[in-house]
């Protein structure tokens, strides 16, 4: 066994989508895997004739209680925590007029805040044994915006933002951190894995807010992007002697970020005059 096929790899929401896919994938590249989900019936066939090298555990990452106790029985089991795959997640469809607070907030418990609760249990693990990697999946969300994701991406922007600063936190404890932002893939991201709001305004229904639902209901199940490709993608990026702190996956998701910073700069230059002067003359 190599020195990376050593790694034990803790990945979140593995029930569907991209958690699943990469918990197949490193478990056929001969990792030692621990899989999670809410409900851990639904993962049992991932651990089934692996038994030696995986451990399937019940988490809910807003459940403070459920968090420690996945991490101390991986550390029981394997002695450590190399990879930590922060993929849970759920999305929600609404213009930021039309939201429901009640549910918004729901996405921040776990978009975010379970994110971060996963990732502060595990950190003490990373920083004893001096090595680490970190996966945060974000999305094309993340970077740029689009109507009727507006909470959605607040939730993307928020683990955007804490993860450079966490990179920079955990660099000299030779831990990486990467940003996964992908644009659609078939994970059913747009069905049962997000919310769209039961309030509706009239006038919006003929606005981008409308055609965007329209297009996303459209698109479901026929998104470019392959969540098994993706999952080779993050073994990769684990893989590699110096990740990047940002992947971006799918042609749409390169599209939008060259495009979202290709503006973002010519503005920048635009109005530069006018934002050096803000500042007192040296």
């Amino acid at each position: 066994m190599s020195q990376q096929q050593g790694k034990v790899w803790f990945i979140t929401g593995c029930s569907t989508g991209f958690g699943r896919h990469i918990a197949k994938h490193a478990i056929d590249a001969g990792y030692k895997v621990v899989v999670t989900a809410r409900n851990v019936d639904q993962i049992q066939d991932l651990t089934a004739g692996y038994e030696e090298n995986t451990l399937a555990l019940p988490l809910d990452v807003t459940n403070q209680g459920q968090i420690n106790s996945a991490v101390a029985k991986t550390i029981e089991n394997f002695g450590r925590i190399d990879v930590l795959v922060n993929n849970a997640g759920i999305g929600y469809f609404g213009s930021v007029e039309e939201s429901v607070e009640e549910e918004t907030r729901k996405m921040f418990e776990i978009n975010f805040w379970g994110l971060m609760h996963v990732t502060n249990a595990v950190l003490p693990h990373m920083r004893s044994q001096k090595s680490g990697h970190i996966i945060n999946f974000s999305s094309i969300g993340g970077l740029t915006s689009f109507p009727t994701l507006g909470y959605y991406h607040a939730t993307k922007y928020a683990v955007e933002g804490i993860s450079e600063s966490l990179a920079q936190e955990v660099a000299p404890f030779n831990i990486h951190v990467t940003l996964i932002e992908p644009s659609g893939f078939r994970t059913d991201w747009g069905g049962r894995s997000s919310v769209k709001t039961d309030t509706a305004i009239p006038e919006l229904k003929q606005s981008p807010v409308g055609q965007m639902l329209n297009a996303v209901q459209q698109e479901a199940g026929q998104e470019a992007g392959d969540p098994s490709k993706a999952a080779e993608a993050v073994i990769t990026v684990v893989e590699a002697d110096k990740p990047p702190l940002r992947l971006l996956l799918g042609e749409m998701a390169y599209q939008a970020a060259t495009h979202k910073f290709t503006n973002l700069l010519a503005n920048i230059e635009e109005w530069k005059e006018t934002t050096i002067k803000a500042d007192f003359k040296k």
